[in-house]
């Protein structure tokens, strides 16, 4: 039986390389949101975790801001190519659903809208695993799309694709990361181009 985390991995295998075109350029293009990560970056002491990482780009830039980062994503088309881009930082295939790391590990994390694919039901339990990774006083950085939609789109970045998609409201999102032990600090919302993002920068407590 075919489930969501297979169908996210096989899409983005599919859409892998027009994604990392795409999307890397766009990046570039969003001084706001690089300002969440600029944040973020002031803030974090220790470790920090790129997870749904995809291409690489925004492991890089934290990098660039002087953090000791690595990525980790669900698809290995999406983390060979990191990998090839960025041969001086390390990428792993994996699932933020499980991530393969002792507890306080992490000095900071960072889900870019990589979030998207999750269903909202699953979204404590990737909290809280957020949440054991993650030192007391550790800083977590969540970009998402904001609606109240479930998309099921056939195809993505000129490919076939079979995942599942969902749009989320802030107050939601927030509230259960307080329930994950986090306390939101800031956030950010912003026009899109398809939908409005938003970005909430929270503590572990």
């Amino acid at each position: 039986m075919t489930t969501h985390l297979d169908a996210t991995r096989e899409s983005y295998d599919t859409v892998a390389e027009d994604y990392a075109t795409r999307v890397g350029r766009l990046f570039g293009q969003e001084p706001i949101g690089r300002s969440m990560l600029a944040a973020f970056a002031e803030l974090v002491r220790g470790s920090v975790l790129d997870v749904g990482c995809g291409p690489g780009h925004v492991t890089a830039h934290l990098a660039s801001l002087g953090l000791s980062v690595s990525g980790v994503d669900l698809s290995p088309k999406m983390i060979e190519i990191a990998r090839h881009q960025y041969p001086d930082l390390r990428f792993d295939v994996g699932s933020m659903t499980a991530l393969d790391l002792p507890d306080g590990a992490l000095g900071g994390l960072v889900a870019w809208w990589s979030i998207f694919h999750l269903p909202p039901a699953e979204l404590p339990a990737v909290f809280a695993e957020f949440r054991r990774t993650l030192v007391p006083g550790g800083h977590l950085l969540v970009g998402f799309h904001v609606g109240d939609e479930r998309l099921s789109p056939d195809r993505a970045y000129g490919h076939p694709v079979s995942y599942d998609a969902y749009l989320l409201q802030p107050d939601a999102v927030a509230d259960l990361l307080g329930r994950a032990g986090f306390e939101v600090a800031a956030r950010l919302t912003m026009e899109g181009r398809k939908w409005p993002q938003a970005c909430l920068l929270a503590k572990a407590v």
